[in-house]
């Protein structure tokens, strides 16, 4: 019998996990998660299945839904329910409604331990005291749901531990920098089939997913501009050999657009009708509020749908730009998300994550914590063996030279 799509991309997942795979052999001996549950809220696919499956094979039962509206893979999806009888409620292109639905549908559960991917589910459990009085902890993925967290946290509405792994030095090194960077321009390139080389870019935010959309635009040619609020994270742009401008000024010139920012309308509407006429634009922060897409809705004079992904909305002063995704994570959304061994390093962390919470719950607090040193380190040992690449250690004299203040000139 012919193998289905969904579940090829699992097994073509599996077989590029290898850190993943390492972290398996562990957790089917000692079942670290046994009579444990676990809601979660991440965008569907192949990579997130495979992370899904290495909880179960640590004893969980897990329920899973979507964390963005247009980031589940059906394929994968179909495989999960069907091939190994998970309980996944997610569907490509859900309406709100169906959205919130889904995720309050992982919550019946009564779960143990929470992995969010944006802050909608660490939400929905922090404001039902029932499910709160279960909940040992989580942990969140992104930049946009620690944001909330810590928001959370500083109101006094953070009613269990939660643990950072957007922040993880494994996490944010390569997730947001190499991860975002490919996976932005697969989705673009998907989505409109244009060339990159010679066009004038713009890149709002230079964080580290900034940082890495901006590096792989540079790389294949074009000509890139950052907007920025922080004035050190410009300056590095600056450094690094990008231009830096305010953002109504450089959309004038702008061919591309990619925003990056975790904030709402960083592109606003006046911006557009300044914008260079055509202009492709696309978002790959958490969620579709970065380019004021409200606004453009409410006050365009026409829109047509001009490729399967792109929208070309007509302005009130006749000015045109083009919109990917109605503004949704272009990555997933338009593109397969990121690559496969990027997003082992972030689920291996998560998983260890969860693991520690479950060993650890009595120590922790109702706060946002880090994600512990060792987990941390751990994941970077078990990706360079995987890798095949070996590294020094300190000899004894070293130590105690590190340790010591002595020794001087």
């Amino acid at each position: 019998m012919m193998e289905s799509n969904g579940f090829l991309r699992l097994k073509w997942a599996r077989d590029h996990m290898p850190v993943s795979a390492n972290i398996r052999e562990r957790f089917l001996r000692e079942k670290p998660f046994k009579g444990i549950r676990i809601a979660m809220a991440l965008h569907v696919e192949a990579k997130t299945g495979i992370f899904a499956l290495l909880l179960s094979e640590g004893g969980a039962e897990v329920r899973l839904a979507s964390c963005n509206p247009l980031s589940s893979d059906d394929s994968v999806v179909e495989s999960l329910r069907k091939d190994y009888d998970y309980m996944v409620y997610a569907r490509k292109g859900e309406t709100e409604t169906e959205y919130y639905d889904n995720i309050k549908k992982t919550v019946e559960v009564a779960p143990d331990i929470i992995i969010d991917d944006g802050g909608d589910l660490t939400n929905l459990v922090a404001s039902d005291p029932d499910l709160v009085r279960k909940v040992m902890g989580g942990n969140e993925e992104t930049t946009t749901g620690v944001v909330r967290l810590k928001a959370m946290e500083k109101a006094g509405a953070l009613k269990f531990p939660m643990f950072d792994v957007n922040d993880a030095q494994m996490k944010h090194f390569f997730d947001n920098r190499y991860g975002s960077g490919q996976s932005a321009l697969d989705g673009f390139m998907n989505a409109t089939n244009i060339l990159i080389a010679g066009k004038n870019a713009l890149v709002a935010g230079y964080g580290y997913v900034g940082k890495g959309v901006a590096m792989r635009l540079k790389g294949m040619g074009a000509r890139v501009t950052v907007t920025e609020v922080d004035p050190v994270k410009a300056i590095e742009a600056v450094m690094d050999g990008f231009n830096v401008d305010r953002m109504n000024n450089a959309i004038r010139d702008a061919d591309l657009l990619f925003t990056a920012t975790g904030m709402k309308n960083v592109v606003s509407y006046d911006d557009m009708l300044v914008a260079k006429k055509g202009i492709i634009m696309g978002n790959v922060g958490h969620f579709n509020n970065e380019i004021d897409y409200t606004s453009l809705e409410k006050r365009n004079t026409g829109k047509v749908q001009v490729r399967n992904l792109v929208t070309e909305y007509r302005l009130e002063n006749g000015n045109t730009v083009d919109l990917i995704s109605d503004g949704r994570l272009l990555n997933l959304a338009a593109g397969q998300g990121h690559p496969v061994e990027i997003m082992d390093l972030s689920f291996a962390l998560q998983a260890l994550t969860a693991e520690y919470i479950v060993k650890h719950r009595q120590n922790l607090s109702n706060k946002v914590y880090p994600v512990p040193d060792e987990i941390d380190n751990e994941v970077a040992r078990i990706a360079l063996e995987s890798m095949n690449f070996k590294i020094d250690s300190y000899t004894e004299d070293q130590l105690k030279y590190l340790n010591s203040y002595e020794e001087g000139t």
